[in-house]
Formats: C-alpha cells, structure tokens, sequence
C-alpha cells in the first residue's frame, strides 16, 4: 500500500463529486484526488499507470462498469491485486446483496454516504486515518 499516492474516487454524480472534493480539501492530505465518473475508466487508469493509489472509494452504481463488476476486475488482476489497494464502497445506499456480494469479492470496507456535510467529513477522516496506520504485506520499513 502506498499511503502517499493518490486516493481514487469513483463516483458517477457531479454534485457527491463536488462535495467529496470539499471535504478533501478540508481534511488537508497530501495525497493528490483523482475522480473517476465511472468502473471502465477507472479500470483502465488503474491497469495502465505505475502510480500506485492509496486507496479507492467506489460508488455502487455506476455506468459502463459498475462496482461490484469493477472490484471483481481488479481483485482478478494479479498486478493489482499484490498492490493492496484498500477498495472500500462509498454509497448513497445499500441492498443487503450489495454488502453481502461486496465482502465476498474483499472489499475492505462499505460506509453509507452521510447526507450532512460535518458527518461526511469525520466519517472520510477517520477512514484515511486508519489506513494510514494500517500495514499491508507490500509494507517496507
């Protein structure tokens, strides 16, 4: 896990865009943001780049490819998968198939979007701040 890359956001919503780049900007990482509006771009960024992302917060419903489809590709794929990129859902809603069918395939996480602004703050703050005290098996003193 690199803890200073960039942190990958894949949301097909301008406006949850807008406001998670906010919160972002508030929280002050110095991990660059990289927004994705859908799975198969995100995909594609991800398979060609040696940039290797901290993390990944994935919308459920997405066009093209959505984020179940979109972590099974990745967790199939042996280059990113040895990367140990934490995946984690971040949705407006979840259907307990979605949160069943998301652990099965390893997500590392899955967290219902907070409508208010402060809430969504603290919840993406205390995230960030467990995986950055978190050790992975690429992990190098």
């Amino acid at each position: 896990m690199n803890k200073g890359g960039p942190i990958i956001i894949i949301e097909d919503d301008q406006d949850d865009q807008e406001i998670l780049g906010l919160v972002f900007k508030e929280l002050h990482y110095k991990n660059d943001i990289i927004f994705f509006s859908d799975g198969e771009s995100a995909l594609d960024y991800l398979t060609a780049t040696a940039i290797e992302p901290f993390i990944i917060f994935s919308d459920i419903n997405m066009p093209k490819l959505n984020g179940i489809e979109l972590r099974s590709k990745i967790h199939e794929n042996e280059d990113l998968r040895m990367k140990s990129i934490p995946y984690l859902f971040f949705t407006t809603g979840a259907e307990q198939k979605h949160v069943v069918e998301a652990y099965s395939k390893s997500v590392q996480g899955f967290f219902i979007k907070p409508y208010d602004f402060i809430e969504m703050k603290e919840m993406i703050k205390s995230i960030v701040d467990y995986w950055q005290k978190c050790v992975s098996p690429n992990y190098i003193k």
